[in-house]
């Protein structure tokens, strides 16, 4: 075997044991920020057909799932801007949430069952985005009937606007918010997101 093949093979296994290396240290940094209660917010991402989400919590509970349109480095960001800096990659925080995103993807749950925090959303959007697990699993409302549902038959729009800003899609169900005439209608995870989660419904 030539020297160079030794080399090579040499700097493999270095990287190897130094990637495990520092996989074994953020796994102890993330266990030492939650048992110091320094870890605000802990995110991981869930592959998913609709593409990879970031999910993040806090320990109130769930606090985002975003898309990878929306830029999940930019969420990140606003996260830390609106919320903590004291943000980590703690997947362990997470797991019931991803187990349960699994199973909803694999057409196995039709509801969520983990705590959410709700502090990125207010006033009316926040009643609007309260009401949306009401549309059962399966169904869709018009934007219409879900401001009569809010309490305010007027605010069409301020629906849709709650809808697009929704800081939990998937889990409070936006994507079942559809026209009055049928259309789909806008979603932020785009319209192929919107009906790949309609059809997987609709198919239990």
């Amino acid at each position: 075997m030539s020297n160079e093949q030794d080399l090579a093979r040499g700097l493999a296994r270095m990287t190897d044991a130094t990637v495990d290396d520092l996989g074994a240290l953020h796994a102890r940094l993330a266990a030492a920020a939650q048992h110091e209660g320094v870890l605000d917010i802990a995110y991981r991402f869930v592959d998913s057909p609709v593409g990879a989400l970031l999910i993040a919590a806090t320990e109130l509970g769930l606090v985002r799932v975003a898309y990878g349109r929306e830029g999940h480095d930019t969420v990140l960001q606003s996260l830390a801007d609106k919320i903590s800096p004291r943000i980590l990659l703690a997947p362990g925080r997470l797991d019931t949430v991803a187990r349960q995103l699994d199973e909803y993807f694999a057409g196995k749950r039709q509801e969520f069952s983990v705590p959410l925090d709700w502090r990125l959303s207010a006033g009316f959007r926040n009643t609007v985005l309260r009401h949306l697990p009401e549309i059962g699993y399966g169904y869709t409302a018009s934007y219409a009937a879900v401001a009569r549902l809010a309490g305010n038959p007027n605010a069409v729009r301020a629906v849709g606007s709650a809808c697009a800003t929704n800081p939990l899609p998937v889990v409070v169900p936006c994507h079942r918010v559809v026209r009055s005439d049928g259309a789909m209608g806008g979603y932020l995870g785009g319209p192929e997101a919107k009906r790949l989660l309609l059809t997987l419904e609709a198919a239990a």
